[in-house]
């Protein structure tokens, strides 16, 4: 212990809280009695609160301006710059407020979605019970100050680190360690052997208390507590960019590679070769990058990710980054907890055995009497017992209103999980599963080297001893076994039946539970009887097997990940044989399921783990440990996997974060755990998960769509200044630069839009999951867009631009700068601009569908589009019957048999995109 220049002790240093107790309370100058007011104030100014600390996150000003200056956003810049230069300043300042919306838009939705589940301060108990000036009060928790001593009873959350004084009781660990059995620890149960998190007369911050009730005195608070420690750890790092994030930057700079290179490649076409101005080659060179640059690219994109979050908020997934909602689609392997996850979080009887046979709970048709052996069994088991249920079943709230959640009210209660199990099972049989407290005479707590716990009774006018626990440790005090009204001698063949049901029990990862009773001679005092003569000489009743049953969603789920070829690794901290009977009963292993125990795997050295992680065969990780868990989640990041890591502990934090998406659990996890995580399931459902990897998926094929929808029509647009600049200027301008922009900005943008809301194609959950390395734009995307989609509509376009110039009496070469030519080119470049427009109609819905034929996904299903080609309808009529906008953008109205020309394109470039998917389809 250090000490202040003021001969203070320092009480923040650090001490062992496994000491002898005597002398942990002398280094922290404390006492049974606990400490003064004045004293422990002195103390909060050295320590400092007791509450956890976050890092700070980025400033708002920092936020926006990422987005501000993000690849896409620079692109649009850029544009705004080159329309100034071209002398079109409205459209500039129309492309600045599209960056600006857009960055406000994507900083919003970040910024709510992070408040949402900010609440990791909150975590803490706000009031503490503690003992001060040798009274027991109740303080502010973050006063609490190590030295401090605290009371903890049956209910509440223990608010530091603390040494057990007196007391036993059952501790909920599994914030820490994700045991889903509650941990009994007593003052006599101390272990300097052992780690920290396993001793037995320790009390975490952030657990709680399932029943008992303790003192102790407070060693650790804050950041220097076990939880404290999980927070910073973490806390470590920040988030990488995700894959569509990495994958837009390579776009931008391709996009920029291509404008910016024919822009210049414009220049000497433009002067040498159509004799032209270097004035006017310069403006057609900025024409050229303008109608490269993807005005509406980075709005869709968002707006896509915006979709995404949005729906997953409907299926009980909080997003709080809108780029993790793509992270997730390209998610190759989930690594998932088991308990509240693939489970419901609530232990269940499933059977009982007893001398008359095995009762199965599922399927009680014919209830047995009460007084029948399973009877007497489950009446056992409602005296060994100090949970509660809430209230009688089938009795109404006094109010008359049912749960908000749903939840019956027999199945409410306080107390250990395995004990409100126990009860509910004596409810199905009609025996009420409430006692009088009054009749409990003496109580033997559950120790964990004994492994059971016995209960001395009043029932009736007789005294009786109820044993239960681990059949191992019950069946050795057992000489008799109940066989209707008077028990019989435990014979070598009973012993051999019960071996063999327990064993089989067990393979299947059922919790087993041994009842026992003994009733009391009268000549057997109460007051001085010890465990060993209550318990030895007991008639066994009979066993009885509990599960936490798995979500009755779960199997369809998991199937739905292998046909997506997602690989599932369960990470729980509980028993090998429990979690290995309920992954395989949710599907989990089908074609096998390797199992590695927590100190095999903590043994393991990294090659050795990535090793046993290398294949693609499903693993159970028992008895994990934190540390465990994040080098698990390190190990299948190095070998490329995107991971998504599920947890609902304090113990899952640091993993969490480590994940390319972590994914916290909303009912039944830590702030913690949500702090930590990128999403949190408000449902703790597993399903969910996979409905978040559809969206994932959906979003990054509705960007590939979209991508190919804008890609497209760069050829029919720059198509027309190559035929002009190698014509040598015999071929005039088929298309102006207004007209592009108008293409860019009005008739383009709102369809590329609603393709963002495209929904998921039939066959998206049976393709692999994409590579980490896998870039957004493939040569067949480009195959695609400039070839198929741009080629055939540049042929079309140009098409009807030459048809009508030469049915207006032009021929090659001739001037089109005056007279009757200039109308009839007018009408020619109008006709360019058409058909585009008609070209995009029908791009759009081919771009509807990656592989699948569009008949499968359906003509009208997506209205937004339908709504948007409208739209663009609507705003080229505008554009060109409209005289102030015709005089700005240069049309003129075609003739009418010229405008039935435009109906067959969209149909036309539909039709050889259809004939270009199914070619991949058959060459697969």
């Amino acid at each position: 212990m250090s000490e202040t220049a003021s001969g203070e002790t320092d009480h923040a240093a650090p001490v062992d809280p496994l000491e002898a107790l005597d002398r942990l309370l002398r280094d922290l100058r404390s006492a049974r009695t606990g400490l003064s007011t004045r004293d422990a104030q002195r103390r909060l100014g050295l320590s400092g609160p007791n509450e956890l600390v976050r890092r700070s996150s980025e400033g708002w000003w920092r936020a926006l301006s990422r987005q501000l200056l993000h690849p896409l956003a620079l692109l649009l810049w850029v544009a705004a710059a080159l329309a100034a230069l071209s002398g079109s300043v409205p459209l500039a300042i129309a492309i600045v407020v599209v960056i600006g919306l857009n960055a406000a838009f994507a900083f919003v939705q970040e910024r709510h979605a992070e408040q949402a589940v900010e609440a990791l301060a909150a975590y803490l108990p706000q009031r503490a019970r503690v003992i001060r000036d040798e009274n027991e009060t109740e303080v502010d928790a973050r006063e609490l100050v190590p030295g401090d001593v605290i009371v903890v009873s049956e209910g509440d959350r223990v608010s530091a680190d603390a040494r057990l004084l007196d007391g036993s009781a059952q501790i909920d660990a599994s914030a820490l360690t994700g045991e889903s059995t509650p941990v009994p620890v007593s003052t006599d149960s101390g272990d300097s052997h052992v780690p920290l998190i396993l001793a037995r007369d320790l009390v975490f911050s952030g657990t709680t208390c399932v029943t008992g009730e303790v003192t102790a005195v407070v060693y650790a608070t804050g950041m220097s507590t076990e939880l404290g420690r999980i927070a910073a750890l973490s806390q470590r790092g920040g988030h990488e960019e995700s894959p569509l994030e990495k994958q837009v930057r390579r776009v931008a700079r391709l996009i920029a590679i291509v404008a910016v290179g024919l822009g210049l490649a414009f220049i000497p076409l433009g002067t040498l070769l159509a004799g032209l101005s270097l004035a006017d080659s310069l403006n057609f060179a900025i024409g050229l990058i303008v109608a490269n640059v993807p005005e509406g690219l980075l709005p869709t994109i968002t707006l896509a990710l915006a979709v995404g979050v949005r729906l997953l908020a409907r299926q009980g997934a909080l997003v709080k980054r809108i780029s993790a909602v793509e992270t997730l689609g390209s998610t190759s392997v989930i690594c998932t907890d088991k308990t509240g996850t693939l489970t419901r979080n609530r232990m269940t009887v499933t059977q009982a055995w007893t001398h008359e046979g095995v009762l199965d709970f599922q399927d009680l048709s014919m209830p047995p009497a009460a007084t029948s052996a399973p009877g007497q069994l489950m009446t056992a088991a409602v005296w060994c017992s100090n949970a509660e249920l809430a209230q009688p079943p089938g009795a109404k709230p006094p109010d008359g209103t049912k749960p908000e959640d749903g939840t019956k009210p027999e199945d409410t209660g306080i107390g250990d999980p395995t004990e409100l199990a126990l009860l509910r099972a004596a409810a199905k049989l009609g025996i009420d599963p409430h006692r009088s407290k009054k009749d409990r005479l003496a109580q033997f707590h559950f120790a964990p080297d004994l492994r059971r716990m016995s209960t001395v009774d009043r029932v009736g006018n007789t005294v009786v001893v109820h044993t239960k626990g681990a059949p191992e440790e019950v069946f050795p005090r057992c000489t008799h076994i109940a066989d209707g009204t008077t028990p019989r001698p435990l014979t070598d063949e009973d012993r051999a039946t019960i071996e063999a049901v327990v064993d089989d029990w067990a393979a299947r990862g059922r919790r087993l539970l041994a009842l026992a009773e003994r009733p009391l001679a009268p000549s057997e005092a109460t007051e001085n009887l010890t465990r060993g003569q209550a318990e030895q000489g007991s008639t066994l009743l009979g066993i009885i097997a509990m599960i936490d049953p798995p979500r009755p969603e779960v199997p369809d789920a998991v199937d739905r990940c292998h046909s997506a070829g997602i690989r599932l690794i369960v990470v729980t901290g509980d028993h090998a044989l429990t979690a290995r009977g309920i992954a395989e009963s949710v599907h989990i292993g089908k074609n096998g399921l390797r199992v590695i125990g927590g100190d095999k795997a903590d043994a393991m050295s990294d090659r050795e783990l990535d090793a046993a992680l290398a294949g693609d065969d499903e693993i159970v990780f028992a008895r994990s440990s934190p540390e465990t868990k994040l080098r698990i989640a390190d190990a299948l990041e190095q070998s490329g996997r995107i991971v998504a890591m599920t947890g609902d502990g304090a113990n899952d934090a640091p993993a969490l974060r480590q994940a390319d998406i972590g994914v916290a659990m909303g009912r039944s996890g830590t702030d913690v755990a949500r702090e930590a995580a990128v999403m949190v399931l408000v449902d703790d459902n597993f399903a969910t998960i996979v409905g978040a990897i559809e969206a994932g998926r959906r979003v990054y094929d509705n960007v590939r769509k979209f991508i190919v929808y804008i890609f497209a029509h760069a050829t029919p647009e720059v198509v027309p200044f190559l035929a002009y600049a190698l014509t040598s200027g015999g071929i005039p301008l088929p298309l102006t630069i207004m007209q592009i922009l108008a293409i860019d900005l009005g008739t383009e943008t709102v369809p590329a839009l609603a393709l963002g809301r495209e929904k998921a194609e039939p066959d998206l959950m049976r393709r692999r999951p994409r590579p980490r390395s896998q870039s957004v734009i493939e040569g067949v995307m480009l195959a695609r867009a400039w070839g198929v989609l741009g080629g055939v509509s540049a042929v079309l376009v140009m098409g009807l631009f030459l048809l009508t110039l030469v049915d207006g009496g032009w021929t090659f070469g001739a001037d089109v700068g005056s007279g009757e030519l200039h109308d009839t080119w007018r009408q020619a470049t109008t006709m360019t601009f058409l058909g585009i427009v008609a070209c995009q109609i029908g791009t759009a819905m081919a771009a509807r569908a990656s592989r699948t034929s569009l008949a499968r996904i359906g003509f009208t299903t997506n209205r937004m589009l339908l709504w948007g080609i409208a739209f663009e309808i609507l705003f080229a009529a505008v554009v060109v019957t409209i005289p102030p906008f015709q005089a700005v953008f240069g049309t003129e109205v075609p003739d009418l048999w010229l405008l039935t020309l435009l109906i067959p394109l969209p149909f036309i470039v539909w039709g050889c995109d259809e004939i270009f998917r199914w070619w991949l389809r058959t060459h697969d």
